[in-house]
């Protein structure tokens, strides 16, 4: 069984891929390596952000580890919050101040498209490897649903008339921006 560190202390998304994962991998959180530094995410693609967190946890502890950096794009906003996703009402990173605040700022606009990115950084014996993942929708104008984190409440995937956090999360976890990466990395280590 191929053990993976997976740089996150999100109880949330530690789940949501433990879910996908399966039983061919085992998956090993920061805390199961007595890790608990807070990796700071100061890169301005989601790629770079992700690339600081699997190349610290590589350099500091020399195992296999995967690490993502996720993010909302609202085309109206030039793709903002974007990297900044968690931090956008403040370094306290609520997700109601972020929703709020996003809300506020779409007050007025009648072009809500968006979408969700993920992009996942693989140290993979000692080379690097990106997946990136990516679902398209509307932010709409009221909070509903309470499955998920973050922008879920306020997110409706293309194809769908539920935000993200009233969907199952069996459902959820087939179209995320998540998900379409994770499945990408995932065949990508049954192929190695």
């Amino acid at each position: 069984m191929l053990q993976l560190v997976f740089a996150t202390q999100n109880a949330y998304k530690l789940k949501e891929i433990q879910q996908q994962l399966g039983s061919a991998f085992e998956l090993v959180s920061m805390s199961d390596i007595n890790c608990t530094t807070d990796i700071e995410e100061t890169g301005e693609t989601f790629a770079q952000n992700a690339q600081l967190k699997t190349n610290y946890l590589n350099t500091t502890y020399g195992l296999n580890c995967f690490g993502d950096d996720s993010g909302l794009c609202v085309e109206t906003l030039n793709n903002a919050p974007g990297v900044h996703s968690a931090r956008y009402a403040g370094e306290h990173k609520n997700d109601d101040d972020n929703m709020n605040k996003l809300l506020l700022a779409l007050q007025n606009c009648s072009n809500r498209n968006a979408y969700f990115k993920t992009v996942i950084s693989l140290n993979y014996y000692n080379k690097n490897y990106l997946f990136e993942g990516e679902i398209h929708g509307k932010i709409i104008t009221e909070k509903r649903g309470t499955n998920g984190f973050g922008y879920d409440p306020i997110f409706v995937p293309n194809g769908y008339n539920k935000t993200f956090a009233e969907l199952e999360s069996t459902t959820k976890n087939i179209i995320s921006h998540r998900a379409i990466a994770f499945k990408k990395l995932i065949q990508f280590l049954q192929q190695v």
